[in-house]
C-alpha cells in the first residue's frame, strides 16, 4: 500500500473524531510519519516513555504487562485503529504495559511533541483539541466496556463479542493471548469454542 492510499484510509477513519478542510489536512499531514514494526518487536515498553500514537495501517498490536514472570494480554488493536499506551503518552511517565506487534505492523505516528506544536497552530487548534478529546473518551468507553465485561459477562459471551468483530481475526491471534484475554486457561477456550464452532455451522 502506498502513502497515499495509507494516508486516505487514515483521513476516513479519522472522521469518527474531527474533519478536515483541505488546508487543514495538508498541514496536518506534515506531522506524520510512516514507520514499520517487525512481528514480535514494541511499539511501547514497560518502563519507558510512550511518546506516540499510531494508526495501523495493516497489522495488529497486542497490549500486555508481566506479572510474576507471567505476560497477561490485556488488548488488541487492528487494522484502522489507533494504538498507543495512552496513559504515558498523555502524562510522560514510564507505560505500565508492552504494546507488540503480532505480525508485521505498517503505521502512520504523530508524537506528543507534533500534538502539542499542532495545539499552537491556529489552523489546527481547534480541530486537534477536539481530536485530543474524542479519542480519549473513546478510549475510556473501551476500558469501561472492558471491566464491565468481565463483571457482567460469562467467559462465553466475551469470546462470541471477539468472534462477532471478525472471525479472520482470531485466526492471526494465538490462542492463548485470546485466552488470557477473556480471563481463562487455553483448555477452557478450547472448549468454548467447540460449542460456538459447533453451533455456527
Amino acid at each position: 500500500m502506498d502513502a497515499s492510499a495509507a494516508l486516505a484510509i487514515f483521513r476516513k477513519n479519522l472522521e469518527k473524531y474531527v474533519v478536515f478542510n483541505e488546508a487543514e489536512w495538508i498541514v496536518f499531514t506534515q506531522y506524520l510519519k510512516f514507520s514499520k514494526i517487525k512481528k514480535k518487536h514494541y511499539f511501547a515498553e514497560q518502563g519507558t516513555v510512550c511518546d506516540k500514537v499510531g494508526f495501523l495501517v495493516t497489522g495488529t498490536m497486542r497490549y500486555f504487562h508481566v506479572k510474576d514472570g507471567q505476560d497477561i494480554t490485556s488488548y488488541f488493536s487492528f487494522e484502522n485503529e489507533l494504538v498507543s499506551s495512552y496513559k504515558s503518552y498523555l502524562t510522560g511517565c514510564p507505560s505500565f504495559s508492552y504494546v507488540q506487534a503480532l505480525e508485521d505492523c505498517n503505521l502512520i505516528t504523530f508524537t506528543r511533541k507534533d500534538m502539542d506544536e499542532m495545539l499552537e497552530n491556529p489552523l489546527l487548534a481547534y480541530k486537534m483539541e477536539r481530536f485530543g478529546r474524542c479519542v480519549a473518551e473513546y478510549t475510556i468507553c473501551c476500558y469501561d466496556d472492558r471491566m464491565s465485561s468481565f463483571i457482567t459477562q460469562t467467559p462465553e459471551e466475551r469470546y462470541l463479542n471477539l468472534f462477532n468483530t471478525g472471525r479472520e481475526v482470531l485466526q492471526r491471534i494465538p490462542q492463548h493471548y485470546i485466552a488470557h484475554y477473556l480471563g481463562i486457561t487455553p483448555v477452557s477456550l478450547s472448549r468454548i469454542r467447540r460449542r460456538v464452532m459447533e453451533t455456527v455451522k
